[in-house]
């Protein structure tokens, strides 16, 4: 509001002198501020955006896109988009990915018009079906072009889910999902389902299935806080570029400890029990921490997590971290943790048939 220089003389007030310095500040801290957006694509996807929306997060936009429309209106989301009307008509996808493609370039402007202000944007699919692996690498296919024809460079991390592997028929539709999603997206982040068999196989089936959804919700609901709110240790962009960029194939762990050594305690659970199986870690290009705890949480145990984490990786590889106090974890510890750059042995492996079966090998 604009004060008479008159009225300030008779009242005794004047205005802050005008610093140009602190405008121009202020003017590229706003420019400057990442955007994050996070889409889920298919039913899986969809799920999981719903878990990140009912408990909040600060920052980030979520969009839910289906070819299902009665999974999709059930969903929870910033915005339902519902794709492939006319080739479907709200039907879904029946398992086959070339359909989901074609869904997401009939609502491509829509979509796009949605993430069009985003620097980073995760797709979360489960692959294996239709619309999930059809959709999620049709939409970085065109995020890729359009963001080599514009200014603004979309960092696009794919965050997925592998299926069984008694889902025969569906694990050649994820490997080949994945091999496309490797070459459009800068990186993918990988959880197999079958590892959640090894880590969770004795919890009950429903809490177990619900692990996959749960981890993935807390990667893009902690990135996305650490990056756009203010954190004890924060992430910001130009760091998670650096890890991200061209990075391949990712994989992530997750664990939490409690009492004295609930740091080195959930460090080793994030390490052991990794969600994608890696043929040499030591080969890995990068490192990203995210560590929460409560108002307790010292620098020093934030630190010591960075410290142990690292010596599992070479030398070269690039690590950044961040932390978060979360008063709900009070005398508690979480880590998580992606490391970048990974060979997955799930897509060197083949199927040898004996007799009528097919198994891995």
């Amino acid at each position: 509001m604009q004060i008479d220089k008159q009225v300030e003389s008779q009242v005794g007030i004047s205005s802050p002198p005008y610093n140009e310095g602190e405008e121009k500040i202020e003017q590229y801290a706003r420019l400057a501020a990442p955007s994050v957006a996070a889409v889920g694509l298919g039913g899986a996807g969809c799920n999981v955006i719903s878990w990140v929306k009912e408990r909040g997060v600060s920052g980030g936009k979520l969009i839910s896109v289906n070819t299902d429309a009665n999974h999709l209106r059930i969903c929870k989301a910033d915005r339902r988009i519902l794709i492939g009307e006319n080739l479907t008509r709200g039907l879904g996808c029946g398992g086959y990915p070339e359909l989901g493609e074609k869904a997401i370039y009939e609502n491509i402007d829509e979509v796009i018009k949605e993430l069009s202000q985003a620097h980073i944007i995760f797709l979360v699919a489960g692959l294996g079906g239709g619309t999930g692996t059809g959709a999620s690498a049709g939409l970085a296919d065109e995020l890729r072009k359009r963001s080599s024809e514009s200014l603004l460079r979309h960092l696009v991390i794919g965050v997925v889910t592998l299926p069984f592997d008694v889902e025969t028929a569906r694990m050649e539709i994820a490997k080949k999902g994945l091999q496309h999603l490797k070459q459009v997206c800068d990186t993918v982040v990988v959880i197999d389902n079958n590892r959640l068999v090894k880590i969770a196989g004795n919890l009950p089936f429903r809490e177990a299935l619900g692990l996959a959804n749960t981890t993935v919700g807390k990667f893009i609901k902690g990135v996305t806080e650490t990056i756009t709110t203010a954190s004890l240790i924060n992430l910001d962009y130009a760091d998670l570029r650096a890890i991200m960029q061209g990075a391949g194939l990712a994989s992530i762990g997750v664990g939490e400890g409690t009492g004295d050594g609930r740091v080195e305690q959930a460090v080793e659970k994030a390490l052991n029990e990794r969600l994608l199986d890696i043929e040499d870690v030591t080969k890995a290009c990068g490192l990203l921490i995210h560590v929460a705890g409560g108002e307790d949480l010292t620098l020093y145990e934030v630190n010591h997590a960075a410290e142990i984490m690292k010596r599992s990786l070479p030398p070269k590889a690039k690590v950044i971290w961040g932390a978060r106090v979360d008063k709900e974890l009070q005398g508690s510890a979480s880590v998580m943790a992606v490391i970048t750059g990974v060979e997955s042995a799930f897509l060197k492996r083949h199927e040898r048939r004996f007799g009528r079966f097919k198994v891995p090998w």
